[in-house]
C-alpha cells in the first residue's frame, strides 16, 4: 500500500463529502436536513436530532446548525416546542412554493401527484389570466401573440426553440393580465421543472403541431376579446398538453 492509498483510506471517516466549507455552511446544512426529511429519514412528528449530534454529523458550529434550523421552521418543516425540541413537521405544513422544499419533493415523488398538483395550480391561474387578458390586451399584446403561434407553426421540428417561444407566449399572456402574484407563483413553480424529462415529456413533432392549435385557440379567444372563450381555451390547452405528456392513468383532479 502506498502512502497515498493510506492517507484515503485514513480519510474516510472524515467529514461527509458534501461539507467542503462553502460560503454559507447554514445553508448547505439545511439543504441537506431538507432532503432528509422530505424522504422520511426524519419523520413527521418526531423530534430532529439534538444540536450536538447535528454538529457531530455535518462538522459544523451550534451556531451554524441552530441558523440551519432557523431556516427550516421558516420554510415550515419543523416546529421548536418547549420541553419537546424541534419536531418535524406533517407535509401539510410545508410550504410548497419554497425552492428547496420543492425540489426535493419533485425528486422523492414516484407517483406524478406533485406534478399533477403544480399542473392544476397553473391551470387555475392561467386561465383567469387568459380571461383577464382577454379583456385587457392591447393591439401590441396581440400583436406580439399572434407573432409567436405563427412563428411556432414553424419550429414544431425545433422542440427547444419552440418550447422557448411556447413558455414566452404564456408570459405575454400572464403580463397582459397585469396579475404580478400570480405569474410569479406560475414561473416560480415552473422554474423548478421545466428542465425535467418526467414534465416535459416527449419532444416528437406532432406533438408542437398539436401544442400549438391550442395556442392558436387561446391567441383568438383573446383577439376576439372573449374572457370566457380564452379561460376555456387556456384550461383545456393546459389538460390537454399535461395528459400527452404525463404517463401513467389518469386522475380525477386533471379532468372535469
Amino acid at each position: 500500500m502506498t502512502a497515498a492509498q493510506g492517507t484515503t483510506l485514513n480519510n474516510t471517516s472524515g467529514p461527509p463529502a458534501w461539507s467542503r466549507r462553502p460560503a454559507n455552511l447554514a445553508t448547505a446544512v439545511t439543504g441537506e436536513l431538507v432532503k432528509r426529511i422530505v424522504r422520511g429519514a426524519h419523520p413527521s412528528g418526531t423530534p430532529l436530532p439534538p444540536e450536538p449530534a447535528l454538529c457531530a454529523a455535518f462538522s459544523v458550529s451550534r451556531t451554524v446548525v441552530r441558523e440551519a434550523v432557523k431556516i427550516l421552521q421558516e420554510k415550515g418543516l419543523v416546529q421548536i416546542r418547549q420541553g419537546s425540541g424541534t419536531i418535524v413537521t406533517p407535509p401539510s405544513m410545508w410550504n410548497m412554493l419554497d425552492e428547496l422544499v420543492l425540489a426535493a419533493t419533485l425528486a422523492e415523488d414516484d407517483t406524478l401527484a406533485i406534478l399533477d398538483d403544480l399542473v392544476v395550480t397553473r391551470r387555475v391561474l392561467e386561465s383567469d389570466m387568459a380571461n383577464v387578458a382577454a379583456r385587457l390586451a392591447d393591439q401590441e399584446t396581440l400583436d406580439r401573440l399572434r407573432a409567436l403561434v405563427d412563428r411556432m407553426d414553424e419550429l414544431v421540428d425545433d422542440h427547444v426553440t419552440y418550447h422557448e417561444h411556447d413558455r414566452a407566449f404564456h408570459d405575454v399572456i400572464m403580463q397582459a393580465s397585469g396579475n404580478r402574484i400570480a405569474r410569479g407563483v406560475v414561473r416560480a413553480l415552473e422554474s423548478q421543472v421545466i428542465n425535467t424529462a418526467r414534465y416535459m415529456g416527449r419532444s416528437e413533432r406532432a406533438l408542437c403541431v398539436a401544442s400549438n392549435l391550442g395556442h392558436r385557440r387561446i391567441y383568438e379567444r383573446i383577439a376576439a376579446h372573449d374572457p370566457d372563450g380564452a379561460s376555456e381555451a387556456m384550461f383545456t390547452h393546459i389538460t390537454e398538453a399535461w395528459l400527452v405528456r404525463r404517463s401513467g392513468p389518469e386522475t380525477a383532479r386533471l379532468v372535469r
